[in-house]
Parts: structure tokens; C-alpha cells; sequence
């Protein structure tokens, strides 16, 4: 059975942590864990700690650090910039399913026809956190701020740059794409990208694709994507 695995954002180079008061309780509460049980931490950079229990406290459980890994980043990058969406729910749940399929970015948007710009950060890194973490894997994507989204078309660094949109024109079905190691995709929000920001993406070298012949919710649509992308 595999050790349960939580996360840290403690400095992983001494041989003795303290866990947080949350993980504390989880480990000592919920699961009921003892001195000289294992767990494994990793703080979302790579590194994968194998660790054996020493203070059994409910709100400063102490760990001693028995191994130490450092796993490689994913060969491929897959950056995924999406609007802002009216319903938090909704978003969230294109974060958990996102980070669960293992993009290494998300840019959440602001649009010409974003409906909704409150974001509560916190809140979603850790949803992210706890999906890493349910998906055993040890490198977190980076969540950032909402941007405009032409900010975001003006200074993307990826190889390959795609966007998804409603409009008429010709388009290409991202399945019949040859991708690269370094990807970014713009999704739009509910009531896509206006024709100015469409017309700057292409102007910067992004490629008009289409995820299918149906039309999709802003969070579905992110949610093909990365699969395509992840998988191409």
C-alpha cells in the first residue's frame, strides 16, 4: 500500500519538521497515525520525502526525514490560460481536474467578456495542492494571478501557441496538430474571445484550433484541452 502523502512548504533540508497544524491533525485525528509510521511529503517542486513519525502530536506532529528524492519536472509544458468564470465552482473544478491530468500552468484570464473578476487565490492553490497530492504526483502547476488577457498574448514564451474560439473561420482540430514539449492554449469565457483579442493571438502567432465539432463550457473545454495537449 502506498504511504499517504501530504504537502510542505518548509525548508526540506533538515533531517527533523514539524508538520503544519492541519496535516497534524489529518495524520493524528483522522488517521490515526503512530510513532514510527511512514508518510511521504514533497513540497511541489519534485522533491519527495520518505519520513517516519517521532511526536505523535495532534497539532505539532514531528517527523525525522529517512529519504530523500528529487523527481524530474514533466518533459512536456502545458500552460493552459482561461477566463475567469462567473460560477467559482465551476473554475474549481477545471483546477482539481487540470492539475489531476498534469498541467504545469494556469493563467486564469480576464477578458473583454469575462463576467466575473473576484479571485480568491488562496483558496485555489489549494485546490490544486490537495489534487497534486490526491494524484500522487510532486510537482505542483503554477497558478497565478488573473491577468488581461492581452497581457497574456503579448509576452507568452511557449513554442507553440494555440486558441480555442466559437468564431467562423478556419480552424484546425487540435487532434490532427503535431505538438510540441512547450504548449500554450487561451480558453475563453462563456461568451468566447471578442474578434480584437482573436485578431491580436493571431498577430502573435497563435494558431486558431477547435477542441471538436460541439460546443463546450469555458471549464469542459480546458479540461479537453489538456488531455489533448498532455496526450498529444
Amino acid at each position: 500500500m502506498a504511504l499517504p502523502i501530504f504537502y510542505t512548504n518548509q525548508p526540506i533540508t533538515a533531517q527533523q519538521l514539524v508538520l503544519s497544524e492541519e496535516t497534524s491533525r489529518h495524520c493524528i485525528q483522522v488517521l490515526r497515525m503512530q510513532v514510527g509510521e511512514q508518510l511521504q511529503l514533497t513540497n511541489g517542486t519534485g522533491s519527495l520525502l520518505t519520513t517516519s513519525i517521532i511526536q505523535a502530536d495532534k497539532k505539532h506532529c514531528t517527523v525525522h526525514v529517512e529519504t530523500t528524492e528529487l523527481l524530474p519536472p514533466p518533459t512536456k509544458k502545458v500552460s493552459i490560460g482561461i477566463s475567469v468564470l462567473k460560477n467559482a465552482n465551476r473554475f474549481e473544478w477545471f483546477l482539481e481536474k487540470a492539475t489531476e491530468i498534469g498541467v504545469s500552468e494556469i493563467i486564469p484570464l480576464i477578458c473583454q467578456r469575462t463576467e466575473r473578476q473576484h479571485f480568491r487565490y488562496d483558496r485555489m492553490n489549494a485546490i490544486l495542492i490537495a489534487a497534486m497530492l490526491q494524484s500522487q504526483q510532486t510537482w505542483l502547476p503554477i497558478l497565478h494571478e488573473p491577468q488581461q488577457v492581452q497581457h497574456v498574448i503579448e509576452r507568452s514564451t511557449a513554442t507553440q501557441k494555440l486558441i480555442a474560439n466559437c468564431e467562423e473561420g478556419e480552424k484546425q482540430l487540435i487532434k490532427q496538430i503535431s505538438l510540441t514539449n512547450h504548449i500554450q492554449m487561451l480558453i475563453g469565457p462563456e461568451g468566447d474571445f471578442s474578434p480584437a483579442e482573436i485578431k491580436l493571438a493571431m498577430q502573435h502567432n497563435y494558431q486558431a484550433v477547435s477542441l471538436g465539432s460541439t460546443r463546450l463550457r469555458t471549464e469542459t473545454a480546458g479540461v479537453v484541452a489538456a488531455t489533448l495537449l498532455m496526450n498529444g
